[in-house]
């Protein structure tokens, strides 16, 4: 008996010890940070906060300085912006962008925060900052009705991104048209170096008019409490980030993306097609999470990724919920240049024929096979009709007005207005490199497609006739000729 009590004694004994060596690890692997309490840390004068739009974030915070009082002056402003091509809708915005501004603190520092309702709002507004420590993350403090300012202050406990959103009834509403952002409570010494840094912020919409449909479009109600958004787009717009408005990076560079999710429904799976996130601060947290294809942001939640470019090209932000991305606006670019590395990506290396084994040639169907041929003009146009809604209108929109950067439109196109067989190349052999379309430069590819004659006969003349085209109609034989010509269009004016 006594020998086993000695056992369970070394036994404890060791467990003890155990116990204590771990605690002084973590302790040593903290740089002691553990005695640390940013409420205690004394601030050192005062500052006006720099703020910036999207999708721009203001400059690193220096890891050496000291807390300090940080002035936020914001403002809200109600009015009307672009949601896409022909489309507009009153957005309500914290300092005249959706996402709001950027706001870029330190743990440790005190916030003095100054709302501004602007005289010409209709309704009175408040800020609810998740990054905030006390009654409803201050929208108790700060309910401002328009011609009004608010002041209320608040001590930055806890490092991390944070989503800020209006708190007025109704919430929803107020969050669905737009009013919502990030703070960035930086740790004491500050976040790892990076060479660019973005902001991003996914937001649903909910329109009386379905996706597309031109002029000026109000809240939906119904829609929302559906949770049956028109619209899922990054930084309040389609297209905010894409083409022109593209995101830029180096070969070489190290990119921060901090992205949120305003929601105000919907849970965002963001993903950067043509990149893998090196590392990702779960939830905008501490915790970190690496080598992550897709990461998971809730509504009212935020992230970090930080990953570096490798190679060259087009590398594309989406929700990969991916019928929102392609069909709903949730897809934006990062275009990186520099040179290529064929070790990491060759690029394409060889297209041929491959015929399974044992099976036989592909021969599309033509006249005089079981393929249904039109009989006339209309029944031409509506079998095309068919085709573009299984093939086509995924990333040219159901209205034809493609995807503002990245898909170019078919809706009173000039690009093949004059000359048919462009539409006819385009299907039969692909088409590559730089086209202009009504005055805008496009620059993605489109592969070939797998279609008979008459199947790109009845497609090409239903477009000619939908969408404000001029009209027109093209015949298999006509797809016939172009298709021996054999040569992919690789673009051109």
């Amino acid at each position: 008996m006594g020998f086993e009590m000695s056992l369970i004694e070394n036994k404890l004994n060791l467990s003890t010890l155990l116990v204590l060596f771990t605690a002084l690890v973590f302790t040593a692997c903290d740089g002691g940070k553990s005695d640390y309490n940013p409420a205690n840390e004394k601030v050192v004068g005062e500052t006006i906060a720099e703020l910036t739009l999207p999708p721009n974030v203001p400059a690193p915070i220096d890891p050496h300085r000291a807390a300090t009082k940080q002035i936020v002056n914001m403002e809200v402003l109600e009015q009307e912006g672009t949601m896409t091509d022909g489309v507009t809708y009153t957005y309500w915005t914290f300092g005249g962008s959706v996402p709001g501004q950027f706001i870029r603190i330190r743990e440790g520092d005190e916030v003095e925060f100054h709302l501004k309702n602007h005289p010409d709002n209709k309704f009175a507004h408040n800020i609810d900052l998740h990054a905030v420590t006390g009654p409803g993350g201050g929208a108790a403090s700060s309910f401002t009705a328009p011609g009004h300012e608010t002041v209320f202050s608040f001590k930055a406990l806890n490092p991390g991104l944070y989503v800020y959103h209006c708190a007025t009834a109704p919430v929803g509403m107020h969050i669905a048209n737009g009013m919502y952002g990030l703070i960035l409570v930086e740790p004491k010494g500050g976040l790892p170096k990076v060479d660019r840094e973005y902001y991003v912020m996914q937001g649903d919409f909910y329109t009386a008019g379905r996706n597309g449909e031109a002029g000026h479009q109000p809240f939906d109600m119904d829609k929302a409490l559906a949770e049956n958004p028109d619209y899922v787009v990054f930084n309040g717009s389609v297209g905010a980030i894409a083409g022109d408005n593209a995101l830029k990076a180096k070969v070489g560079e190290t990119v921060r993306l901090f992205v949120g999710n305003g929601g105000p429904n919907l849970v965002s799976s963001f993903h950067v097609i043509g990149e893998i996130f090196d590392e990702v601060s779960v939830e905008g947290g501490d915790m970190i999470n690496r080598n992550v294809q897709t990461t998971l942001i809730p509504a009212g939640g935020a992230a970090m990724v930080t990953f570096k470019v490798e190679v060259p090209g087009s590398l594309h932000l989406v929700d990969h919920s991916i019928f929102r991305a392609f069909n709903k606006g949730a897809l934006g670019s990062i275009v990186v240049t520099g040179d290529e590395d064929k070790k990491i990506y060759s690029g394409l290396m060889e297209d041929k024929v491959y015929m399974a084994e044992g099976g036989r040639s592909l021969t599309l169907p033509s006249k005089g096979s079981n393929e249904t041929t039109a009989g006339s003009k209309a029944e031409r146009i509506d079998m095309g009709a068919n085709v573009y809604k299984n093939l086509c209108q995924a990333c040219h929109q159901p209205d034809g007005k493609g995807m503002k950067g990245v898909f170019p439109p078919l809706a009173k196109s000039d690009y093949f207005a004059n000359d048919h067989n462009k539409a006819i190349s385009a299907i039969v052999h692909g088409l590559s490199g730089k086209i202009t379309v009504n005055g805008e430069v496009y620059n993605s590819a489109m592969p070939a497609q797998s279609l008979s004659d008459e199947e790109v006969a009845n497609v090409v003349t239903y477009l000619l006739n939908s969408f404000g085209n001029k009209g027109g109609e093209v015949s298999p034989d006509q797809v016939k000729k172009v298709r021996s010509s054999g040569a992919a269009d690789k673009g051109g004016h």
